[in-house]
């Protein structure tokens, strides 16, 4: 064998060696980086939480639509959740269509998972009664359940994804609940009608979260069961007789389209008063405690160093800052003086709040407010109209079953605070609107014709609410609704008081609201 040079080993054999491990280690770095940077990206990616529910970039809310048994993250919802994912599953493809239950359902806040919590069990009891003792009419409903986030903010995703649902095998027909009147809730109502969507409104009571303010429909296909924040005014009105001499006012600035309605409907009602009405600044997250607890000392200070004519302050304020407010009132120094603080139904939050000082309520202190609904408004003595205690019976019979299986369980539920009486109402008044709207010889409503039924909904077509008779004008606002006047209780909880009218009397037993 011939003897290889010096240069050939040097090049054959010295350099192939380290070259081939030079190229093994690129590959094997390459392969791994790769992988490194594929997970990495694969975990961005995925921000789904649950079929419909996914996290926006830079947040950890899940929002979206969910179709399954998805509690959000919150324990205290999962028995509702799952009772209505296995009625949901009961249905048969191609017999039902779908109503979304819009509520905040990421809200970590105490009060408001309270609310969400009765609300939803509200809409699951009126679904199930729908699907079960209606005598067969058809069509079934299935319940989804629709967040835009805590403070509503991602509810451009939730309207694009409930948009989608309303074709194939969804057929979304209506969405209801809503949650608070805020400024996002109300972009979000917007955009749903805009795109023919009919919205059901439970707890919104804002003015200009309504139709037919000034002559014009803002809002096509929306129809509400709580009265508006002026209705609810003129009920307190009637009730708690209110001089302009003896009240002040204490309000939210800038406010929200809940405390600027109400900040003006009372401002209607003590008009020429001498008193110079007291501002407060809260968080633009309302649920938040922030600094107004000084303010509100403040202010207490003040009311104290006011003549004494002044016995009445009406709040118009969310009640976070009606607590503190409450709390403030209580340490005041002129221990002496009587006051009676009148608000709207943002007082209901306040029936299991653990943070507010009740034994400050009592002979010199009461809190009254206008409920959209109380388990005791339709007792003995009740009027003859505008309500009855049957429709109530109905639902508390329905709360019984729904212990356990078939119905439930559902989990503890809770109705001093009116919200899952309003929200099994606020569902009734949607099935109504779509099984009304069904044409003959066909078992499934088209979308734009579930929204043109609220105008019909009065007279024999009316809804009995547990809240009441819905009986809605041609704008879909109930007319002269009942609204309970109810008492926090110092050992906890509220009293009811009495029923009062927007029109200052129950409506008629036609209940047709004037052209």
């Amino acid at each position: 064998m011939a003897r290889r040079g010096v240069g050939t080993w040097l090049r054959e054999g010295v350099w192939e060696i380290p070259l081939r491990r030079y190229l093994a280690l690129l590959v094997t770095m390459g392969l791994l980086a790769g992988l490194f940077f594929g997970v990495r990206t694969f975990t961005h990616d995925d921000r789904s939480c649950a079929p419909g529910v996914a996290r926006p970039e830079g947040s950890d809310e899940c929002v979206g639509v969910a179709t399954t048994a998805y509690d959000f993250g919150h324990p205290q919802l999962r028995a509702t959740v799952q009772a209505i994912a296995k009625e949901n599953a009961r249905l048969k493809a191609g017999s039902y269509v779908t109503v979304a239950v819009m509520l905040p359902y990421t809200s970590t806040a105490a009060a408001n998972l309270a609310d969400i919590q009765h609300e939803l069990q509200g809409a699951y009891l009126a679904q199930y009664q729908a699907n079960h003792a209606s005598n067969g009419q058809s069509p079934a409903i299935r319940l989804v359940m629709a967040n835009p986030g805590a403070t509503s903010r991602y509810w451009q995703e939730m309207v694009t994804r409930l948009a989608a649902m309303t074709g194939g095998t969804d057929r979304l027909r209506a969405v209801a609940g809503v949650g608070q009147s805020t400024d996002a809730n109300m972009k979000a109502v917007k955009e749903l009608t805009r795109l023919g969507i009919p919205v059901i409104g439970s707890s919104i009571t804002a003015d200009d979260l309504a139709n037919g303010q000034h002559g014009k429909d803002s809002y096509p296909g929306l129809a509400r069961v709580s009265p508006t924040n002026t209705d609810e005014a003129h009920a307190l009105a009637s009730f708690a007789q209110v001089t302009a001499g003896r009240a002040m006012l204490v309000y939210d600035r800038p406010g929200d389209p809940y405390t600027r309605t109400l900040q003006t409907s009372f401002e209607a009602l003590i008009k020429g008063s001498p008193h110079l009405s007291q501002p407060f600044t809260p968080p633009a997250d309302r649920s938040q405690e922030g600094t107004t607890a000084n303010t509100f000392r403040q202010i207490t200070l003040l009311i104290c160093g006011t003549q004494r004519s002044i016995d009445t302050i009406l709040f118009a304020g969310r009640h976070t800052q009606l607590r503190q407010f409450i709390n403030a009132l209580g340490a005041r120094g002129c221990q002496d003086r009587k006051f009676t603080v009148l608000t709207g139904d943002e007082g209901s939050y306040l029936t299991a709040e653990k943070s507010l000082h009740r034994d400050v309520l009592g002979p010199t202190l009461a809190v009254r407010y206008t409920a959209l609904a109380h388990p005791d408004a339709w007792g003995k003595g009740s009027p003859r109209t505008g309500g009855t205690a049957a429709d109530m019976a109905t639902l508390t019979a329905l709360l019984k079953s729904a212990v356990r299986a078939p119905v439930g369980p559902i989990g503890p539920v809770a109705l001093e605070d009116g919200q899952l009486i309003i929200a099994y109402d606020a569902m009734q008044l949607a099935v109504h609107g779509i099984r009304e709207a069904v044409p003959e010889g066909r078992s499934v409503p088209t979308l734009a014709d579930v929204g043109l039924q609220w105008p019909q909904v009065k007279g024999p077509l009316r809804v009995d609410g547990a809240s009441g008779w819905i009986c809605l004008d041609v704008h879909g606002n109930p007319y002269d609704k009942a609204v309970p006047i109810v008492e926090l209780r110092p050992g906890g909880g509220s009293r009811f008081v009495t029923i009062a009218w927007p029109e200052g009397k129950p409506p008629s037993a036609e209940c047709l609201p004037p052209s």
